[in-house]
Protein backbone atom coordinates (compact mmCIF):
# COMPACT_ATOMS: atom_id res chain seq x y z
CA UNK A 1 0.00 0.00 0.00
CA UNK A 2 1.16 3.51 -0.65
CA UNK A 3 -0.22 6.86 0.38
CA UNK A 4 -1.49 8.03 -3.02
CA UNK A 5 -4.30 10.53 -2.84
CA UNK A 6 -7.81 9.05 -2.77
CA UNK A 7 -8.78 11.83 -5.19
CA UNK A 8 -6.82 10.09 -7.98
CA UNK A 9 -8.90 6.88 -7.63
CA UNK A 10 -11.37 6.71 -10.52
CA UNK A 11 -13.45 3.66 -9.61
CA UNK A 12 -13.72 -0.11 -9.68
CA UNK A 13 -13.28 -1.74 -13.08
CA UNK A 14 -11.78 -5.21 -12.64
CA UNK A 15 -13.09 -8.31 -10.89
CA UNK A 16 -10.29 -10.27 -9.25
CA UNK A 17 -12.28 -13.03 -7.58
CA UNK A 18 -15.82 -14.36 -7.18
CA UNK A 19 -16.79 -16.51 -4.20
CA UNK A 20 -19.54 -19.10 -4.52
CA UNK A 21 -20.92 -21.20 -1.65
CA UNK A 22 -21.04 -24.96 -2.29
CA UNK A 23 -22.41 -27.79 -0.14
CA UNK A 24 -19.73 -30.42 -0.87
CA UNK A 25 -16.28 -29.02 -1.69
CA UNK A 26 -14.93 -32.31 -3.10
CA UNK A 27 -17.92 -32.80 -5.39
CA UNK A 28 -17.70 -29.15 -6.49
CA UNK A 29 -13.96 -29.37 -7.25
CA UNK A 30 -14.57 -32.48 -9.35
CA UNK A 31 -17.36 -30.74 -11.26
CA UNK A 32 -15.56 -27.44 -11.92
CA UNK A 33 -12.15 -29.05 -12.62
CA UNK A 34 -13.03 -32.33 -14.34
CA UNK A 35 -16.44 -31.72 -15.90
CA UNK A 36 -16.17 -28.03 -16.81
CA UNK A 37 -12.41 -28.13 -17.40
CA UNK A 38 -11.58 -25.03 -15.36
CA UNK A 39 -7.88 -24.65 -14.48
CA UNK A 40 -7.49 -25.68 -10.83
CA UNK A 41 -5.11 -23.54 -8.74
CA UNK A 42 -5.08 -24.83 -5.16
CA UNK A 43 -7.23 -26.04 -2.30
CA UNK A 44 -7.42 -25.50 1.47
CA UNK A 45 -9.81 -27.22 3.87
CA UNK A 46 -13.28 -26.00 2.95
CA UNK A 47 -12.24 -23.95 -0.08
CA UNK A 48 -10.80 -24.33 -3.58
CA UNK A 49 -9.58 -21.85 -6.22
CA UNK A 50 -9.68 -21.84 -10.03
CA UNK A 51 -8.06 -19.48 -12.55
CA UNK A 52 -10.37 -17.97 -15.18
CA UNK A 53 -8.30 -15.73 -17.43
CA UNK A 54 -7.23 -13.33 -14.69
CA UNK A 55 -10.26 -13.80 -12.43
CA UNK A 56 -10.23 -16.36 -9.62
CA UNK A 57 -13.25 -18.46 -8.77
CA UNK A 58 -13.34 -19.37 -5.07
CA UNK A 59 -15.56 -22.25 -4.02
CA UNK A 60 -16.27 -22.33 -0.30
CA UNK A 61 -18.14 -24.63 2.02
CA UNK A 62 -19.94 -22.13 4.27
CA UNK A 63 -20.03 -24.71 7.08
CA UNK A 64 -16.23 -25.02 7.17
CA UNK A 65 -15.45 -21.43 8.23
CA UNK A 66 -17.17 -18.25 9.25
CA UNK A 67 -18.15 -17.37 5.67
CA UNK A 68 -21.91 -17.50 5.74
CA UNK A 69 -23.80 -18.62 2.66
CA UNK A 70 -23.47 -15.48 0.57
CA UNK A 71 -21.46 -15.02 -2.57
CA UNK A 72 -18.89 -12.23 -2.78
CA UNK A 73 -17.42 -10.22 -5.67
CA UNK A 74 -13.82 -9.14 -5.03
CA UNK A 75 -12.75 -6.10 -7.04
CA UNK A 76 -9.07 -5.96 -7.99
CA UNK A 77 -7.40 -2.61 -7.29
CA UNK A 78 -3.81 -1.50 -7.73
CA UNK A 79 -3.58 0.38 -4.44
CA UNK A 80 -6.01 -0.83 -1.81
CA UNK A 81 -5.23 2.03 0.58
CA UNK A 82 -6.03 4.60 -2.08
CA UNK A 83 -9.23 2.80 -3.17
CA UNK A 84 -10.33 2.35 0.46
CA UNK A 85 -9.77 6.05 1.16
CA UNK A 86 -11.57 7.23 -1.95
CA UNK A 87 -14.57 4.98 -1.48
CA UNK A 88 -14.76 5.91 2.22
CA UNK A 89 -14.86 9.58 1.17
CA UNK A 90 -17.74 8.68 -1.18
CA UNK A 91 -19.73 7.23 1.72
CA UNK A 92 -18.85 3.53 1.56
CA UNK A 93 -18.91 2.05 5.09
CA UNK A 94 -16.28 -0.66 5.24
CA UNK A 95 -16.65 -3.48 7.75
CA UNK A 96 -12.87 -3.67 8.20
CA UNK A 97 -9.66 -1.90 7.20
CA UNK A 98 -7.36 -3.23 4.46
CA UNK A 99 -5.44 -6.19 5.86
CA UNK A 100 -3.27 -9.10 4.70
CA UNK A 101 -5.22 -12.34 4.27
CA UNK A 102 -2.48 -14.43 2.64
CA UNK A 103 1.18 -14.16 1.72
CA UNK A 104 3.63 -16.29 -0.20
CA UNK A 105 7.26 -15.85 -1.18
CA UNK A 106 6.52 -13.01 -3.60
CA UNK A 107 3.23 -11.29 -2.70
CA UNK A 108 0.84 -10.29 0.03
CA UNK A 109 -2.88 -10.47 -0.67
CA UNK A 110 -4.70 -7.52 0.94
CA UNK A 111 -8.49 -7.30 1.31
CA UNK A 112 -11.22 -5.25 2.93
CA UNK A 113 -14.99 -5.74 2.86
CA UNK A 114 -18.15 -3.63 2.53
CA UNK A 115 -21.82 -4.03 1.61
CA UNK A 116 -23.91 -2.59 -1.17
CA UNK A 117 -27.26 -0.93 -0.29
CA UNK A 118 -29.01 -4.33 -0.45
CA UNK A 119 -26.57 -5.99 1.94
CA UNK A 120 -24.59 -7.93 -0.67
CA UNK A 121 -20.99 -8.47 0.41
CA UNK A 122 -18.32 -6.84 -1.78
CA UNK A 123 -14.57 -6.63 -1.30
CA UNK A 124 -11.46 -4.86 -2.52
CA UNK A 125 -8.39 -7.01 -3.16
CA UNK A 126 -4.82 -6.11 -4.03
CA UNK A 127 -1.79 -8.34 -4.59
CA UNK A 128 1.23 -6.42 -3.32
CA UNK A 129 4.77 -7.57 -4.19
CA UNK A 130 6.97 -8.23 -1.18
CA UNK A 131 10.23 -6.33 -1.08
Amino acid sequence: MNDASPATFEGLSSIGQVRIAVHDIHRAVSFYRDTLGMPFLFQFPGMAFFELNGTRLMLVDPESRDFGGESVIYYRVGDIGQAHGALSERGVAFTDAPHVVHSDEGHELWMCFFNDPDGNVLALMSEVPIG
